[in-house]
């Protein structure tokens, strides 16, 4: 176990810098729920800390993995990771600054400093997400050796990118609640804080962007994991067809992704979806299977490729 850790702490370390800090924040929130009797929006005031504080330790721990697969050191990486700790740091700190004060940090419009500070947060985001389009581009232009793990990599980073702009609705005019000092909101057709789904929190009464924000930022860990299993249980297919059945899966995700938001802007629960909702996830399941199919059927086996 100690040598799994020191080999993870070697991955990237300003990433795994930014995970121990996280990863100390969570303990410090799972402290503040169980102490703190606030409540929020309908929440645990310090839980939104905490999923902020896991999101960014599965976010930097992956990242840093990424990395560590790369062929050769680039400046522009580095700057990159960087710019996106200094923004992890800037955004908790805000977060965890508002929960002390016992305010929203996120669509709080209800004072001066509360504007600016969610104004600071949003444009530290934006700033988060050029960096790691940044870092994306670089893993494109290097190539990773590994086939499987490039295919992973590739589509991981650039779903998450879908992940961030995904969030993007939360802020426009259209989700303005018409509520003096609030000036966003997760959900859609409902007001925030009602009834949801344990932990997550997401809205079952009315749509919720937060889903599709959810599942493709965690696209992150979702494409390798895949990866790690086609490499470890699909031996009987070369490198070429796994590769192959990777792309199916990311199109696939990125595709579930922008669902789950359509979903959402049209104000129905994840767990309730109409008829129309649910023949858009047939056709992606059909089309899904058939795709998968094709890439199966054109596979060659490990041993008839030596063969050719």
């Amino acid at each position: 176990m100690t040598t799994v850790v020191r080999r993870a702490a070697r991955w990237n370390r300003p990433l795994m810098v930014l995970v121990s800090m996280m990863a100390v924040l969570a303990v410090v929130a799972v402290v503040g729920i169980l102490v703190d009797p606030r409540v929020l929006t309908g929440a645990p005031i310090w839980l939104k800390p905490f999923k902020f504080a896991v999101s960014f330790v599965l976010y930097g721990a992956t990242l840093a993995w990424m990395l560590s697969l790369l062929p050769r050191r680039s400046r522009a990486v580095e700057r990159a990771v960087v710019v996106i700790v200094a923004v992890a740091v800037v955004e908790n700190a805000v977060i965890v600054g508002q929960v002390v004060r016992g305010q929203t940090s996120h669509f709080n419009d209800s004072t001066p400093l509360n504007t600016a500070l969610f104004a600071a947060m949003g444009a530290a985001i934006m700033v988060l997400f050029f960096a790691h389009l940044v870092i994306g581009i670089v893993v494109l232009i290097q190539r990773i050796p590994d086939r499987v793990a490039a295919t992973a990599v590739g589509w991981g980073l650039g779903l998450s990118l879908l992940g961030m702009l995904a969030a993007v609705p939360m802020a426009l005019p259209m989700q303005d609640p018409g509520i003096e000092g609030i000036g966003g909101a997760h959900s859609v057709g409902v007001p925030d804080g009602g009834p949801g789904l344990p932990l997550v929190g997401w809205s079952t009464t009315g749509g919720d962007l937060r889903i599709g924000h959810f599942v493709g930022l965690h696209a992150l860990q979702a494409l390798p994991i895949l990866a790690i299993l086609l490499t470890r249980f699909a031996t009987r297919w070369d490198e070429r067809t796994r590769a192959r059945l990777l792309v199916v899966a990311g199109g696939a995700y990125g595709v579930l992704t922008v669902l789950l938001t359509w979903q959402a802007l049209r104000g129905q629960p994840l767990l309730r979806p109409d008829a129309v909702t649910l023949a858009a996830v047939a056709a992606l399941v059909v089309a899904t299977a058939t795709a998968t199919g094709l890439v199966l059927a054109r596979g060659r086996r490990p041993e008839l490729a030596l063969a050719a």
